[in-house]
């Protein structure tokens, strides 16, 4: 993994805003809110690389899962804050990629978390690891240098 806090500009960027269902009682974002954001970012992320979900387990017999993740949280989001969610791609391998992920508020950009994320390719019918196919991986690799 990437050491966490070594993250590099973002090559892509989406942005959500807290509601009611991200906080806790007290109106701040929950910790596992923070998995969802980037967990919908690498999907958009992946979407703008022309790689849905649905049509890489349909096209290619592979699916991406979090194999690790290791987080920081540094400071709470708030109820109806915008956040942008963005990634890096720090490093492709044969069977899995490594990207640097933050979460940042928009307003005043301070970053209130960063994870580092290692996503292993799987056969989609049993779940196995597998190589990524090297269209996708090309298509991952393009799509980070022109986000």
């Amino acid at each position: 993994m990437v050491a966490v806090g070594a993250h590099a500009q973002p090559a892509f960027s989406w942005r959500t805003r807290v509601y009611w269902e991200d906080t806790d009682a007290g109106g701040v974002v929950y910790h596992a809110a923070y998995l969802r954001f980037m967990e919908r970012a690498r999907s958009e992320w992946m979407r703008a690389c022309g790689l849905g979900q649905q049509a890489l387990r349909e096209r290619f017999g592979v699916v991406f899962v979090v194999r690790e993740l290791d987080i920081d949280f540094d400071k709470p989001g708030r109820l109806d804050d915008e956040l942008d969610a963005t990634l890096c791609l720090a490093r492709v391998r044969g069977a899995s990629f490594d990207l640097a992920q933050t979460i940042v508020r928009a307003a005043d950009t301070v970053t209130l978390a960063r994870a580092d994320v290692r996503i292993a390719c799987v056969d989609a019918g049993h779940f196995t690891p597998a190589r990524i196919p090297s269209d996708v991986a090309a298509l991952i690799e393009q799509g980070t240098l022109q986000a």
